[in-house]
Formats: C-alpha cells, structure tokens, sequence
C-alpha cells in the first residue's frame, strides 16, 4: 500500500520541465480527471428532473459516482505531488470500492424489474466487492508472489462473474426493454466488459514497472468509464423519452 505521506523536498512541480516527462503526465492526468469527474457530477445533478421521475435515481447515481471519484481524485492528486511521484495506491481502491458497486446498481435501476432487480442488485453489489478486496490483497502482495497471483485471478473470476450476471442473467431483460434503452443498457455492458479490461491488464503491468504508464492508462480509463457510462444512460433515458412523445 502506498502511505498517505506529507510534502518533501522532493515534490513535484507545476513545472513540466522540473519533472520527468511521464510524471508531468501523470500529474496533469491526476487534475484533469479532477476536474472532470467534478463537472460529469454537477452536470449528472442538474439534469436530474430532466428525467421522468422514475430514472431521477439513475442520474443521482450518476452524479455520486463522479462526485465521489472528484474528491478521491483531488486526494490522489495531492499525494502523488506531494510525494514526488508514489502512487496513490489505496485512495486509488477506496475510491473503486464505492463507485463500481455504483456504476452497476444502474443496471436494475433502469429495467425496473421489481422484486426481481432487488436480487440482482445485491448479486452484483456484492460479487463487485469482492473483485475490488480481493485485487487490493493482490496489489498489497509482493509482485509475482504466490498471494499476488492468487488473489488477481480470485478478483478475475468475480470479475467475469459480474459480466456473467449482465449478459446472460439480466440478459432477457435487458433484450425486452424498450429499443432505447435497450440500446443504452447494451452499450453500458460493453463498458464493463471492455472498459473494466483495462484494469487487470494494468495490474500486470506492475511486472514490468511501468507505473507511470499504468496510472496515466487507469486515469483516462476512469473518465471513461464513470462520466461516459452515465452519458450513455442519460442518452438512453431521453431517447426513450422522446420516442414515447411522439407516439
């Protein structure tokens, strides 16, 4: 685990000639996703009673996602500054072990399936925690060590767990919701099924040192995957919206 250090004589500069270029890089990825998970919160807030009141928690979800990972990004941001380029390792989980649960709670969230989507939320809650514990006991193990191996993979299977539950649990569901959000709901599983690669294949990358790169790969994978994966249910919610209006 990386320790929550104070200032040194060794941090970074706003300077991006005073630093390595890949940690200049990383620096500014860290503030930009700041601010970007800061404005994806206040946007997502404020366009919650555009919404049919039904979806309004969909977008305060939403909203919390980013709003959460704005603060743990502020956090990250002054923790690799401060102490001259260690990764913000901790926050980095803290911050995955509120908003991912988050991000997949909006899937029985807009199929509204009652009694049924209760199940599935937990299911997916749950199987979501575990994935993001048992990776942080990998990441705290020594690299390439019996531990570390074991509990990545222990996350992997949680994690192909939860695509399990999307495509094929909630996949009838999600095939007779209206054609919009239908739509949405299947882009939305491409972004767990594809976005959420990123993050085994940056664990790996411990391997070869490449930390710089890795947290320059997770920052923009974030964005992605937290403001874009509300973008596409809000979307989605409109476009069923104005489908409806016009029959």
């Amino acid at each position: 685990m990386i320790p929550l250090l104070a200032a040194t004589d060794a941090a970074l500069s706003m300077d991006f000639t005073q630093n390595a270029p890949l940690q200049s890089i990383t620096l500014y990825l860290f503030f930009a996703g700041t601010v970007a998970m800061g404005a994806g919160a206040l946007y997502f807030f404020l366009l919650r009673n555009n919404v049919e009141p039904v979806y309004r928690s969909t977008m305060v979800v939403a909203g919390l996602v980013c709003a959460i990972a704005c603060f743990h990004y502020y956090k990250m941001t002054g923790v690799y500054q401060a102490t001259g380029g260690q990764f913000p390792t901790a926050l980095r989980y803290i911050d995955w072990l509120f908003t991912t649960p988050l991000l997949l709670v909006k899937f029985p969230l807009l199929l509204r399936m009652g009694e049924r989507g209760t199940k599935f939320f937990w299911q997916l809650v749950a199987l979501d925690v575990a994935m993001i514990v048992t990776a942080f006991i990998a990441e705290t193990a020594p690299i390439n060590s019996e531990r570390w191996w074991t509990f990545f993979l222990v996350s992997c299977v949680f994690e192909a767990l939860i695509v399990g539950v999307l495509f094929v649990s909630l996949g009838q569901a999600i095939a007779e919701a209206p054609a919009p959000l239908a739509k949405a709901l299947e882009t939305m599983r491409l972004f767990v099924l594809i976005g959420w690669a990123i993050y085994p294949i940056g664990f790996l990358m411990a391997r070869s040192g490449n930390g710089e790169l890795r947290e320059i790969i997770y920052n923009i994978a974030d964005v992605i995957n937290k403001v874009g994966f509300g973008l596409v249910a809000y979307h989605g919610i409109q476009a069923m919206g104005y489908g409806a209006s016009r029959d």
